[in-house]
């Protein structure tokens, strides 16, 4: 299994701390946005006296609740194509053990939220990347490139929408051509759609499951986590009006028992949170974006695009070795006590020699953090630049 680039230098980020040293957690897609009230009083009004297995798909009222959801943003979908998962990774890894023969493969455009890799591990599918460029702003390659990929084992398209680690939100256009691609070649289209919430300047999401005539191929993902501010709950779901993978799917879902109890309560509940708590996190997320992206860009050798969803971003250093600097920082490196952790670009690619001077920051912290953190990694960047001139000098 491939180590997780996002948490792999946690062991630097808690030595620091314990010397005292605070850690600017940029990272990570962890928000500090407060979770729906509704979902957290659900939690501490629990009144149960067993704690009890529920549905292997989840509970009934549950996916009724969800699939009307859909339905308010415009998803034909009823309860029965709705499983309720372990997470968002959970749903996608029973999507590929139920879609995908060991040794088949998908293809996903780089870079990708870097689980995908260890997903498909587990399921012993190759992933096929396809390579997304920083100065396009990371939008979909040319599709010619990802036709030259297709062989006898291609199954699946992978796309991840908004984007993780990119923030890049696809186009009507660019969904309709993944589409027309899939019915052409046959293939299932997973749609990782967990940040749906998040876009910015006036844009809309569009969801692959509104696409017409791709009713069997449509295979989308979804969580809590992100939306309404609910990690730890680890409540997902998988979405599919393809009824022989639902029902290869429930296998899974059988051999694991059943999802969290307490997590599906606080699921449900939060299924009640009112519009305007996503308008106020979108303002919130928008200017946090734009203040990240634009300090960015205002450090002497840095591109960094502007995301149109999602709350990541990837930027481009003036540097060889993004890891290496990520962890000089946690290491050597202190502003007013403080330190920043990023986490290295290369492991969102698939090759180690792509995304090598490149970082994914994630704007989640309040925006006094955020002004402090970005001071301290323009400082950071230009003391390691620094220390590897007097090194060059010495040799």
């Amino acid at each position: 299994m491939p180590e997780s680039p996002i948490r792999k230098l946690v062991p630097y980020a808690e030595a620091a701390k314990k010397r005292g040293v605070n850690v600017f957690h940029l990272n990570i897609g962890q928000p500090d946005i407060k979770s729906p009230q509704k979902a957290l009083d659900a939690i501490r009004n629990i009144d149960l006296e067993v704690v009890e297995y529920s549905l292997s798909g989840g509970v009934t009222s549950y996916r009724e609740k969800l699939a009307k959801y859909y339905q308010n943003i415009g998803l034909e979908i009823s309860a029965d194509n709705v499983m309720i998962t372990t997470g968002g990774s959970e749903a996608l890894l029973f999507g590929f053990m139920s879609c995908l023969d060991p040794g088949d493969e998908v293809i996903v455009t780089e870079p990708f939220y870097a689980n995908y890799n260890g997903f498909a591990t587990a399921a012993g599918v190759k992933v096929v990347p396809i390579v997304s460029r920083i100065d396009s702003g990371f939008a979909l390659p040319d599709l010619s490139k990802i036709e030259d990929q297709i062989n006898d084992r291609t199954k699946a398209i992978l796309v991840c929408n908004p984007g993780n680690p990119t923030g890049y939100l696809y186009t009507d256009q660019e969904i309709q051509k993944i589409a027309e691609f899939a019915i052409n070649y046959d293939l299932f289209v997973f749609a990782d759609e967990v940040y749906r919430e998040f876009c910015y300047d006036g844009r809309e999401h569009k969801s692959i499951m509104s696409v017409k005539g791709l009713e069997e191929h449509a295979i989308m993902i979804d969580s809590v986590s992100k939306r309404y501010s609910m990690c730890g709950a680890r409540i997902g779901s998988v979405v599919t009006k393809n009824q022989t993978v639902m029902d290869t799917m429930m296998k899974f879902a059988q051999a694991r028992l059943s999802p969290p109890t307490f997590g599906q309560i606080a699921g449900e509940a939060a299924l009640d949170t009112g519009q305007e708590y996503f308008d106020e996190v979108t303002e919130e997320y928008t200017h946090r974006r734009n203040l990240m992206v634009n300090a960015l860009n205002e450090i002497p050798g840095v591109m960094c695009p502007m995301p149109m969803g999602a709350f990541y971003c990837v930027a481009a250093l003036p540097i060889e070795d993004a890891e290496d600097f990520c962890r000089w920082m946690l290491e050597s490196f202190e502003h007013e006590g403080s330190t920043v952790m990023l986490a290295p670009a290369n492991g969102f690619y698939s090759k180690p020699d792509l995304g090598k001077n490149q970082v994914r920051l994630a704007y989640v912290l309040n925006v006094e953090d955020l002004k402090k953190s970005l001071i301290c990694l323009s400082l950071g960047l230009e003391a390691y630049k620094e220390q590897l001139t007097l090194k060059a000098e010495t040799v």
